[in-house]
């Protein structure tokens, strides 16, 4: 049995709207009251943060509080490579999703040598960069990060001096270099990009899983093709955005979009993934309960989070 070791990132210094930082508390308030001794039967470990500098204004037009992400995707890099050392299973609690880059730095710290496939739940494919993001919000940015992504070809801003400074120093996070390669990704449920990203999808012929295919065939049977389309990966990392479920049941989110997948496919998809050995680490993110007045939203993101913890605690052990 794999041991489980929560890793808490109360971060939000990489999102547009206020509040992703209260995510972590809300799924906790969730769990008490669905009446589940999740947390206490789980330790967690806190990355400490650096929201404060949110107080400051953001100095960087293309990369908002870029100098705070970098902070912040060392420290949760630094986390994870540590707690995968040490043989726990990183289950990752994070508010906005730019540390997201900050975990694939740091399995790839712990596994240099190993291949490692993503698959990214979620509404968005966060693959901007300073050049090409149209808000300046690093959420959008954590696989462009992982990637090694300029993207100059669809250029539309001029980021210069610091700003690209601290960009260069992010993607050599943990590692010099990519951390992924563009065919070790599977996205599920993106339905709201914008040109440069719809770009680097076609360009680099990237695994898609819309979510009419989620619908058709069901979400057990996705989890299957998703895994299978890594087959040539040593090691996977899911990540999870709320927001890649239906704006109806998930308004506790920063980016809300309709047309998403349901709460019950996703708790379905996360814990049929969960059960591939591969799977080295599983996050949530971007939880925001000031947009939700009933927490529903924590609610639905606790019972995803317990199944797929389930599905990781009852695999059979590998002998190495």
């Amino acid at each position: 049995m794999k041991e489980i070791k929560i890793i808490e990132v109360k971060s939000e210094i990489g999102a547009g709207t206020r509040g992703a930082s209260l995510g972590v508390e809300a799924v906790k308030i969730a769990s008490l009251d669905l009446k589940s001794d999740f947390f206490r039967k789980h330790d967690s470990i806190e990355v400490e943060n650096v929201n404060e500098l949110l107080f400051d204004g953001a100095e960087h037009t293309y990369a908002k509080f870029i100098d705070g992400v970098l902070i912040m995707e060392e420290r949760v890099c630094l986390e994870v490579y540590e707690q995968i050392f040490d043989d726990y299973f990183p289950l990752i609690m994070a508010g906005d999703h730019s540390t997201a880059y900050g975990t694939m730095a740091g399995i790839k710290k712990a596994f240099p040598k190993k291949r490692l496939g993503v698959i990214w739940i979620d509404a968005h494919a966060d693959m901007h960069t300073p050049y090409t993001t149209p808000s300046g919000n690093m959420h959008g940015m954590p696989l462009a990060m992982a990637f090694g992504f300029d993207n100059l070809e669809c250029k539309v801003n001029d980021p210069r001096g610091e700003t690209l400074d601290y960009w260069e120093q992010i993607k050599n996070v943990g590692m010099q270099g990519p951390k992924i390669l563009t065919e070790d990704i599977v996205f599920i449920s993106v339905r709201d990009f914008e040109k440069p990203e719809n770009y680097l999808i076609n360009k680099y012929n990237m695994n898609f899983i819309e979510v009419e295919d989620v619908k058709k065939a069901g979400a057990t049977v996705i989890a299957q093709r998703a895994l299978q389309m890594l087959d040539h990966c040593d090691l996977i990392y899911v990540s999870f955005d709320v927001d890649s479920i239906d704006s109806r049941f998930s308004t506790g989110t920063g980016t809300p979009v309709p047309n998403g997948i349901t709460v019950e496919e996703a708790k379905v998809l996360n814990a049929e993934l969960c059960k591939d050995a591969r799977v080295c680490a599983w996050e949530i993110v971007e939880i925001n309960p000031t947009l939700d007045t009933e927490n529903r939203t924590a609610e639905g993101a606790f019972e995803i989070l317990e199944a797929s913890a389930k599905s990781i605690i009852s695999r059979p052990v590998m002998v190495s």
